[in-house]
């Protein structure tokens, strides 16, 4: 991605005046945008114009953001695309369950523009960051993680983590030897920066240590704070 070519956003809600709004906001801030009304024709638009984020409603007839987003998760294409949740639904348990499903960040109407092209900056600015790792194999103890095919594995063995995993881990190891707080991982991993419950956090961490086996142990829980990998 060179300056010249602008980062592609694909907004899908089933209300016009959002999907109209939002373009104008994020047009003005330079990036190349394409609204979609109908949640049925998301992966036909999604492949013809590969965007870099989606910004998805969760509550749509037919085919709600939780279905799309499990659906591009499992597809190659699209599987570390960033994805924002746009909803009504403002309790705690909603915005938990739509981070776990892969979600990047969640914004619950009504929302400031303002505040969502912000989000989408600091999205993106992540993501050009974490494209500077390319080409390394992060270490710890017996897991590998390659950051260009996405795999890791444990004594040479390769194991399924799911994008949200992968990135947890990775984040942890390049920190290895430091403690992370539920916070900072809420904040780094899924861009969250409001006070919300940090069971996502605990949850995921639980998931990778049933993954990596014998090497769990390298994942050290500091009570009352948060996690570590150790740099033993």
């Amino acid at each position: 991605m060179t300056d010249h070519q602008p980062h592609k956003i694909l907004v899908l809600d089933d209300e016009e005046d959002v999907t109209e709004l939002l373009a104008f906001h994020l047009r003005a801030k330079g990036f190349d945008v394409v609204t979609l009304n109908d949640p049925n024709a998301v992966f036909a638009m999604a492949r013809k114009f590969q965007p870099h984020l989606f910004i998805l409603d969760v509550m749509m007839p037919d085919l709600d953001g939780i279905q799309i987003c499990r659906l591009l998760r499992a597809d190659g294409k699209f599987q570390e695309t960033p994805v924002i949740f746009l909803t009504a639904r403002t309790e705690e348990g909603d915005r938990v369950h739509g981070l776990e499903v892969g979600a990047e960040d969640y914004i619950c109407k009504p929302f400031s523009p303002r505040e969502l092209v912000l989000r989408v900056q600091t999205i993106l600015r992540r993501r050009l960051g974490a494209s500077s790792l390319k080409g390394k194999t992060l270490r710890a103890g017996a897991i590998d993680l390659d950051l260009d095919r996405h795999e890791a594995r444990v004594n040479q063995k390769p194991v399924e983590l799911t994008a949200t995993e992968f990135r947890l881990l990775s984040l942890m190891i390049q920190r290895k030897g430091r403690v992370q707080s539920r916070e900072q991982l809420l904040t780094n991993v899924w861009n969250y920066d409001q006070e919300m419950e940090t069971r996502t956090v605990d949850t995921h961490i639980r998931r990778i240590r049933e993954k990596l086996g014998e090497e769990s142990s390298l994942i050290e829980t500091v009570r009352g704070v948060g996690y570590r990998v150790s740099d033993r």
